[in-house]
């Protein structure tokens, strides 16, 4: 996040696009419905009519996979009409010419026909976010997920510097992360491309100064593989051991198949993690970790703040901390490693490599934590970047982009659109969440959620038992008939293994990224005979 959680309740416009932050980001959500019962105007762009659009001044509901088409629609009429930050433009940014040439081809009436809204729909959107300075903008996993995942967010970066939101409390660009500490892992280096500190691998300056601290020669020049590549190799033996830290691949990869026959072919396969669960079941080796509170730590939420978290109990069994078991297998190697415990890690080694985390020790993580960067220990942290259009950069860069569709489109055969997420009352895998009666009450078993259209055209009941199969499985699971989905739409999850969303999901990813296209696919939905439900 560009910006700080705290600002939403104070903001006077938020737009959140491809975000159900009610069940996905309850917390954060809180925060906008609080701006909102304050007077805020809150748009919400989304193809599900989902609980925090019913707080919403204007619903867009965009069809899954326009997004892009929309984004630029509202800058071809921002700029056809001179809303912009005329000043903010001129002065802080670069390739504005080649932004408005390519958004002048994206009339409302074009991106009408490939959003599914209507054309005026489009511009009083555009009128409502220029009208009020600053607009706070929000999106998670519904921009990012899809094959244009790169763009969709370059499109929203686009629309936020067009309308000088950039380095200003209340406004700026701001993703909630889709996990508990992506954000620190990330900033850990735990990306094929960087160093801790988003250091390049590529540039030998940034080599060089982690060779020194490491003490070791001959760090890679090239970035590394994203995860489907890497899977990829194990089927190829390109990749001959493979090492899965606190992440179940056999469930939240797309298409679970060609996941399980990546894991199974694997030469060598180690999982660390906190319970036995799907992954596990392919380990040749399974390493027991302690579990959150069971560690002395940090993490670092989406607003980049580094939080401490403290032990609340000790680890069962044989379970050790993450950093330990690291270096205890780095012994087995010959490797002494001088660091032996959170803070030392933290302090002697984190906050030393990486320049905006300079500032951040232990001592000073009392209380709320600090905001990264931080360069020095006098420093207060960072609530807002890119102050006064202060980009890192420079200048602030327009990169234009292209709608494209999906790699996957309904047709006769697959005439329904699958996006996938997550419920309020479970949280990923269930590998925490399902063990716990009270959630599992709550919500015991996934459904397909479908259109009330769609049900009647179908035959089908709320609650009946129905078959959502696309080109890669098929699942069974009882139907939620709902007015949260648009026709021509099927919306599921992947929090339990029979009914797992990801039986079905595409393996189509974004060419940059490597991100999966989890929000859109082809499937169709079967009645299930007296004979095939006996």
């Amino acid at each position: 996040m560009t910006n700080s959680f705290n600002e939403m309740a104070r903001a006077k416009m938020l737009m959140v696009i491809g975000s159900n932050m009610t069940e996905a980001h309850p917390v954060a959500a809180t925060f906008v419905k609080n701006a909102v019962l304050k007077g805020a105007e809150l748009i919400v762009v989304d193809p599900r009519r989902h609980k925090l659009a019913e707080m919403a001044a204007l619903h867009v509901p965009i069809r899954v996979g326009s997004d892009i088409a929309f984004l630029n629609a509202l800058m071809h009429v921002i700029i056809a009409e001179g809303w912009q930050d005329k000043r903010f433009v001129d002065s802080c940014t670069v390739d504005f010419d080649k932004l408005a040439a390519t958004v002048m081809r994206y009339t409302p009436e074009y991106a009408a026909d490939i959003c599914g809204v209507p054309a005026d729909m489009i511009r009083d959107t555009a009128r409502r976010i220029s009208s009020v300075q600053p607009m706070m903008l929000c999106y998670t996993l519904g921009i990012t997920e899809h094959t244009c995942g790169t763009h969709n967010v370059m499109s929203i970066a686009n629309l936020q510097m067009l309308l000088g939101n950039m380095g200003v409390e209340c406004g700026g660009v701001n993703p909630l992360r889709g996990q508990n500490n992506v954000q620190g892992a990330c900033d850990m280096g735990a990306l094929p491309n960087v160093f801790p500190g988003y250091q390049k691998v590529t540039e030998a300056a940034a080599r060089e100064k982690f060779q020194r601290a490491w003490g070791v020669d001959g760090l890679p020049e090239a970035n590394g593989l994203m995860i489907p590549r890497m899977m990829e190799g194990l089927v190829d033996g390109k990749i001959r051991g493979f090492y899965i830290f606190g992440e179940n691949l056999a469930n939240t990869e797309p298409d679970i198949r060609k996941v399980e026959h990546e894991l199974a072919s694997a030469e060598f396969l180690v999982v660390q993690d906190i319970f036995l669960n799907e992954t596990t079941r392919f380990g040749h080796v399974v390493l027991p970790a302690a579990a959150w509170s069971e560690n002395d730590g940090t993490f670092t939420n989406s607003e980049r703040r580094v939080n401490r978290v403290r032990t609340a109990g000790p680890p069962p069994g044989d379970a050790r901390p993450n950093w330990w078991i690291f270096q205890q297998i780095a012994k087995r190697f010959g490797q002494e490693w001088a660091s032996n415990s959170a803070r030392e890690i933290w302090d002697n080694e984190v906050s030393v490599l990486a320049p905006q985390l300079c500032g951040i020790k232990y001592h000073r993580l009392e209380g709320d934590g600090l905001q990264w960067p931080c360069p020095d220990e006098n420093h207060p942290g960072t609530c807002i970047l890119h102050r006064d259009g202060q980009f890192t950069c420079g200048l602030g860069i327009f990169n234009p982009a292209e709608w494209t569709p999906p790699a996957e489109v309904p047709d006769d055969q697959y005439p329904l659109v699958l996006s996938t997420g997550r419920r309020l009352t479970h949280y990923h895998t269930r590998t925490q969440t399902g063990r716990c009666e009270g959630l599992n009450d709550l919500l015991g078993e996934e459904t397909a959620d479908i259109s009330m259209p769609d049900a009647r055209a179908l035959g089908i009941a709320d609650g009946e038992t129905i078959r959502v199969s696309s080109r890669r499985g098929t699942v069974t699971v009882k139907a939620r008939v709902t007015g949260e989905v648009p026709a021509g739409m099927v919306w599921m999850a992947f929090h339990f293994r029979e009914a797992n969303a990801n039986w079905l999901t595409n393996a189509a990813f974004d060419n940059i990224t490597m991100t999966a296209e989890y929000k859109a696919c082809a499937v169709r939905i079967d009645k299930l005979t007296e004979k095939a439900l006996g």
